[in-house]
């Protein structure tokens, strides 16, 4: 199962870029998790849709190449950062070539706040939903950022914190695989409608 990690602040010390890490730890060998950098992607603007340069081409095809994808969004202004949303311009045009359709999406998010991430979280859902991506519904992941969370190895040192994040992998990895199955059944479908054409 390959699962990318996409985080959508482009900090050096990025908390949910530490997020990301410490939910791979977690997942551990039960997947490979991909880095997904959107920090190298210039602002779409439509005129790119005649031919998009060449760093919007390889992360469409690292998207394309996966099973799964882990989304940690930071907030803004109530909303996801400029760059997430970049990326998900990136990914979905021109029409009719998105590559985050059918892909099964998880979303995490931490901030100092005490909302955590939740409207930033509700803003991506709505898009994705749009783009044809099933996100994964509960639990929702929406942490409030202490200094202590984690550990000098990047874990989470909690241990309500750490099943509760674990929970939320199991239950992510699950929801990949249910729609990687349903994927390849449709696939299969298509494949065997050709054949009898």
């Amino acid at each position: 199962m390959r699962i990318g990690t996409l985080s959508g602040s482009l900090a050096s010390d990025s908390i949910n870029s530490a997020l990301l890490g410490a939910i791979g730890h977690l997942v551990g060998e039960r997947a490979e998790l991909v880095p997904v950098p959107i920090d190298a992607l210039p602002l779409y603007g439509r005129d790119a849709d005649a031919g998009h340069p060449a760093s919007a081409l390889a992360f469409r095809e690292l998207v394309r190449g996966l099973d799964g994808l882990m989304i940690a969004t930071p907030e803004y202004n109530r909303a996801i950062p400029a760059a997430l949303k970049n990326a998900l311009e990136w990914g979905s045009r021109p029409a009719g070539e998105n590559v985050f359709a059918g892909l099964p999406v998880g979303i995490v998010g931490a901030s100092p706040g005490a909302i955590g991430t939740a409207l930033a979280q509700q803003q991506l859902r709505s898009g994705l939903a749009f783009l044809d991506a099933p996100t994964l519904g509960q639990p929702e992941v929406t942490l409030q950022w202490r200094a202590e969370m984690l550990d000098a190895e990047g874990r989470i040192s909690n241990a309500g914190t750490r099943a509760f994040l674990g929970g939320w992998a199991d239950r992510f990895l699950a929801h990949v695989a249910m729609h990687a199955a349903a994927r390849a059944a449709a696939s299969g479908k298509a494949a065997a409608a050709e054949v009898a054409a």
